[in-house]
């Protein structure tokens, strides 16, 4: 942002708060918005949205977006400083069943017993804290002990890169990552390499680069991304996963569960596993064979 950069702090109910959480989703201007929903208060009822926009006019947008419902919000200005690394100070390391996510910051609490993965965030997102990321490690938890690693993975949307480097160090061999911006892509490789994964991350919007295609068909996908994408990227994502191959998608609230299911389930997947955190929802698909 031209200005200093804010932090945008709503509050409410949680079917308010749900409701102004889908609609920056369905605002195609905001497409890229990054903010988390979540339970502050379950005496108090208080659900609250933290948004973090890059320019004057997404910030804009998403003030407008929550106006739209009966929310406290409040708008504060963030110190001209690495705010990304700073809010990341204050987060406690993450268990996902056998993966343990944490920051640099937190180097001296990492069990033995875990799949560790140092995930540090830059200007990405997806440190593992989200409730999107969380189920997708759990959901590819519970296929790690249903079936072992899968033989080729597809991350569309990286992020950090947390769920390719999952992957790869539970012993898939070939793990491709990408995202729609060159610093997700920088910041997911330097991931890999502090956490000793093998994995390769693009730049590509449309799964049409041929380091993506190449290793194709794909035995497991993982999609951490919004509702919308999540639909119009159905098809291109099944054209690369095998018969029988598992789609874990994320980045969807609880109320865009449904509508998500009915863009999969007619190109022949089934229901596996839901996994719900605070307002967001993951699903485990199998492709049929």
């Amino acid at each position: 942002m031209s200005e200093s950069a804010v932090q945008i702090i709503s509050r409410g109910t949680r079917k308010n708060a749900e409701a102004a959480a889908q609609a920056i989703d369905e605002t195609i201007a905001l497409e890229g918005a990054t903010y988390s929903i979540l339970e502050e208060d379950e005496d108090r009822g208080i659900w609250r949205i933290d948004a973090y926009p890059t320019t004057r006019e997404e910030a804009d947008g998403i003030v407008a977006a929550l106006a739209s419902f009966d929310l406290e919000t409040t708008v504060e200005d963030l110190m001209d400083a690495d705010w990304i690394a700073m809010s990341l100070s204050g987060l406690p390391p993450v268990r996902a069943g056998r993966f343990f996510v944490y920051g640099a910051h937190d180097k001296g609490k990492v069990p033995e017993d875990t799949i560790n993965l140092r995930i540090e965030a830059g200007a990405a997102f997806g440190t593992g804290h989200h409730g999107t990321t969380v189920g997708c490690l759990e959901a590819f938890d519970a296929l790690l002990s249903q079936e072992g690693p899968p033989e080729r993975v597809l991350d569309v949307g990286t992020g950090t890169g947390v769920l390719a480097i999952a992957a790869a160090r539970t012993g898939s061999p070939t793990v491709v990552g990408t995202d729609i911006d060159e610093p997700s892509v920088r910041i997911s490789a330097e991931n890999a390499d502090i956490n000793g994964a093998h994995a390769a991350f693009v730049e590509d919007g449309d799964l049409s680069h041929h380091e993506v295609r190449g290793p194709a068909p794909y035995d497991l996908v993982f999609a951490n991304i919004l509702a919308r994408p999540l639909i119009e990227l159905a098809g291109p994502i099944n054209g690369l996963l095998r018969p029988g191959g598992t789609a874990i998608l994320s980045g969807l609230l609880r109320t865009q569960e449904e509508e998500v299911l009915a863009a999969w389930m007619p190109l022949g997947f089934g229901v596996e596993q839901i996994i719900h955190h605070d307002a967001w929802c993951a699903l485990r698909l199998r492709k049929a064979s």
